[in-house]
């Protein structure tokens, strides 16, 4: 794969991965104060978070690299 492609296609995934992981993260904040379940809820929204920060900052990564 073509670094250009690839630097593109990690960046969206990450911040895709990213926002998704900060709204599953408040969801389970509200289900914690509704007295609902939610510790495994809001590991698996840390989890997909610190996925999408790693996949953005593997893109910049590449993206840094095709520019030296």
């Amino acid at each position: 794969m073509k670094s250009k492609k690839r630097w593109f296609i990690q960046s969206v995934a990450g911040l895709l991965l990213t926002g998704t992981g900060l709204c599953m993260t408040v969801n389970a904040c509200f289900a914690r104060f509704a007295g609902e379940d939610w510790f495994w809820y809001g590991t698996a929204a840390l989890l997909v978070f610190q996925a999408g920060l790693c996949l953005v900052i593997d893109g910049l990564r590449f993206r840094m690299k095709e520019n030296f």
